[in-house]
């Protein structure tokens, strides 16, 4: 049995309203894409096709936006373009989410609306090409653009491509960083430097990606079974999204941010804590910021990779925290991991999971691993529910989990 956790201390936090939320991935963009595909059990992984086929792709499948080579930026953006930043242009595109940030703006001014986003690769894509491409030891003309190059390319790119000026920040924590963003908002507008945030992530696949984590013999060469017995690797994806949070008025109706909790065990560089410490400590604060007890979770999104250690551990700390009655499942399986876009994806369907009763299972998954509990579900299931779930576990045991609500 997992050892047991100090009190938690954390003080119950006040909800931030959800005016908006979207998510692009592999099965298309928006959320009516997300939800569908997740309704019929259509998956977005496919056979890899990314890269030059002449230089010799991974045997595996991957979760691949389409469309994003053709995407064109505005001419004031293109000093900006790159891979990651198209997706995230598109992804800013869909749900109303523009009209939202005017409507945002109308009421605290772009000075006080902060953009925080998550990434793990930015536009590492772009400076791969640049390499490729130097002349005489320097970037070539199309790709000697430095602020592309950098982990903050994101952050900068949303900030010009919506006119926001409150506070800017990136975060790279990993798997674990467009969960933490909502965690960042929430501690922004709790001490009245900003009256709203727009949050999100987006990564996208690149040769670091795809040969990095198959370096740590991570990468399945099927697709992914997320909690299968015979699970043996993950298969990687690409997505954006956002969501606009701002501080929930008496009266409020709709989704809400209720709560967060945040670890980091940095029990090993890339392998969680054996008895799922770190996995344990997020969601037990989330549930008290939030202010439930875990009985009245009623759809929890896991991290779920599918590779062997990830789930094992998640699946004895989810069973450590929960009942039996909770509805768990991985969606990895639609969409693939989608590293540091994760978070802002599975918390959209986390979303709508609790706004439609659409509960989903984990596809492409048919034996549980022994050491799944009663909480990992692999079929899909309607129900009512009062309180959603997400966890986003990162590498050195960065981790948070989230809990959002209806008011």
């Amino acid at each position: 049995m997992p050892s047991t956790l100090p009190p938690s201390t954390v003080r119950r936090m006040s909800p931030l309203a959800i005016r908006a939320c979207t998510a692009t991935s592999a099965v298309g963009p928006g959320r009516d894409a997300l939800a569908t595909a997740l309704r019929e059990g259509r998956s977005g992984l496919r056979r890899n096709d990314f890269g030059d086929a002449d230089a010799g792709r991974l045997d595996c499948w991957i979760g691949r936006v389409d469309g994003l080579e053709s995407i064109a930026l505005p001419a004031a953006l293109e000093p900006w373009d790159s891979r990651n930043n198209r997706l995230a242009w598109l992804a800013l595109e869909q749900d109303g989410m523009r009209d939202a940030i005017d409507a945002a703006v109308a009421r605290h001014g772009a000075d006080r609306i902060a953009v925080i986003v998550g990434t793990s690769t930015s536009s590492i894509g772009s400076t791969e090409a640049a390499y490729t491409a130097l002349e005489d030891g320097e970037f070539a003309e199309p790709y000697a653009r430095p602020h592309v190059h950098t982990p903050h390319s994101l952050g900068e790119f949303v900030q010009q491509a919506t006119g926001l000026r409150g506070p800017c920040i990136t975060v790279a924590t990993a798997c674990s960083s467009s969960a933490k963003v909502f965690a960042q908002a929430a501690r922004l507008i709790d001490a009245g430097l900003a009256d709203a945030a727009l949050v999100g992530g987006v990564d996208t696949l690149c040769g670091s990606v795809l040969f990095g984590f198959n370096s740590l013999q991570l990468v399945a060469s099927e697709p992914c079974r997320p909690f299968d017995a015979t699970r043996n690797g993950l298969s990687l994806g690409e997505a954006g999204g956002f969501a606009l949070l701002e501080r929930a008025s008496e009266g409020d109706t709709g989704l809400q941010l209720r709560g967060y909790g945040e670890s980091s065990d940095a029990h090993h560089m890339s392998s969680p804590h054996p008895e799922g410490l770190g996995a344990r400590l997020a969601m037990r604060d989330a549930l008290a910021r939030a202010g439930i007890d875990a009985d009245e979770v009623g759809y929890l999104n896991l991290h779920g990779t599918a590779t062997p250690a990830n789930d094992s551990v998640e699946a004895a700390a989810v069973a450590s925290v929960f009942p039996d009655a909770l509805h768990a499942s991985s969606t990895k399986g639609w969409t693939g991991h989608t590293l540091g876009a994760a978070g802002i994806v599975e918390s959209t369907i986390a979303l709508i999971a609790l706004e439609r009763g659409e509960l989903p299972g984990t596809l492409g998954s048919d034996t549980p691993d022994p050491a799944c509990g009663p909480q990992i579900r692999f079929a899909s299931q309607r129900a009512q529910i009062r309180y959603a779930m997400n966890n986003s576990f990162g590498f050195g045991g960065n981790n948070c989990s989230l809990v959002f609500g209806r008011a």
